[in-house]
């Protein structure tokens, strides 16, 4: 994991809370009157009488939903966590911001999803490519939305993440915190499933010509926060990613001015302007491979710098031999 600057978070902040109201039940008729003959409604068809009553009550339903969700961000009860995660927020507008790109632009597959613990802490390693991160958010809705239980990738983010207005603030909201051992260490002991990427701006930031082959892990950060916390690994292939901006060139002195890792040069950016932003819809597989457990491992194997090497070069070449199935079994870029 590589090294970030650590951004302080408010520890003074109050903890907004969700409360509740009790509302007065309002007794029902016994009966109804009895219309006329004259007044009495006109038959329906027997589809429209079926269906009608189901979706005019699911409507309600997502009425009185959505308009509850608003009194309570506009007066404040809805509470975050130490890390400014809004599990309201993104459970009902993030992730469904995302999911059209999910299910209809890059039509993802999972697969593995049973190697993801049901409960628990685990730490989730993934191969990182396609210029913008769009991957790490691909990953988060694959185990919301498709795992048995529904759980949140809290995922592990660079500092200039947290350096980007309006970015910095919806990655919070979204439950993404700095990458760093502390942070993530702190997340696994509380039961929480983590993401990472350790090719970091070197996986996102590679021409297109060497798609698909992984850049160094680092240093091993993530293996040694793994065995602290005791926690399983998980290896995580993401086959799709790379094509979406077809990185052919750097134009380093720009990204030199602007303080950014690079700046990419695309067959469609930046000549087309805005445009050239849009990623090419390309067939994404998302494939989590089978753990390996830390839990028996002694304390003081977190120190062991031969162990953690091996532990990196095990996870690091579980997902490089995954990519390569993957790209063998794959019929086209975009089918």
């Amino acid at each position: 994991m590589a090294d970030a600057k650590v951004i302080p978070f408010d520890e003074d902040r109050p903890r907004r809370r969700l409360t509740g109201r009790r509302v007065r039940a309002v007794p029902a008729p016994t009966a109804e009157p009895e219309l006329a003959p004259e007044h009495a409604p006109e038959a329906a068809p027997e589809a429209a009488r079926e269906a009608g009553p189901a979706a005019g009550a699911d409507w309600d339903r997502r009425i009185a939903g959505g308009l509850a969700f608003l009194r309570r961000r506009l007066t404040g009860e809805y509470e975050v966590d130490d890390f400014g995660y809004d599990k309201e927020l993104t459970d009902q507008v993030l992730m469904s911001l995302l999911r059209p790109l999910y299910d209809k632009y890059f039509r993802v597959e999972v697969k593995g999803l049973e190697n993801v613990p049901s409960k628990g802490g685990a730490l989730i390693v993934a191969n990182h490519s396609g210029t913008l991160p769009l991957d790490g958010l691909m990953m988060q809705v694959a185990v919301h939305d498709h795992h048995p239980a529904q759980r949140h990738l809290r995922l592990l983010a660079a500092d200039l993440v947290f350096m980007l207005p309006v970015v910095n603030e919806l990655a919070r909201k979204a439950g993404h915190t700095l990458a760093c051992a502390e942070d993530a260490q702190r997340l696994l002991e509380a039961g929480e499933l983590v993401g990472v990427m350790p090719e970091g701006f070197k996986g996102i930031g590679k021409p297109f010509g060497e798609r698909y082959k992984l850049q160094r892990f680092g240093r091993g950060g993530f293996v040694s926060t793994a065995l602290r916390a005791g926690t399983p690994i998980v290896p995580c292939s993401i086959v799709g990613a790379e094509e979406i901006y077809p990185m052919v060139g750097n134009a380093k002195t720009l990204a030199r001015l602007l303080g950014i890792p690079y700046f990419p040069i695309t067959p469609t950016f930046p000549w087309l302007g805005p445009l050239g932003a849009v990623p090419l819809p390309t067939k994404w597989t998302i494939q989590f491979g089978e753990p390996i457990p830390t839990d028996g491992y002694p304390p003081e194997a977190a120190e062991d710098p031969m162990l953690m090497f091996n532990l990196t070069d095990q996870v690091r070449e579980q997902i490089q031999h995954t990519l390569y199935k993957l790209l063998v079994q794959r019929r086209s870029v975009f089918f």
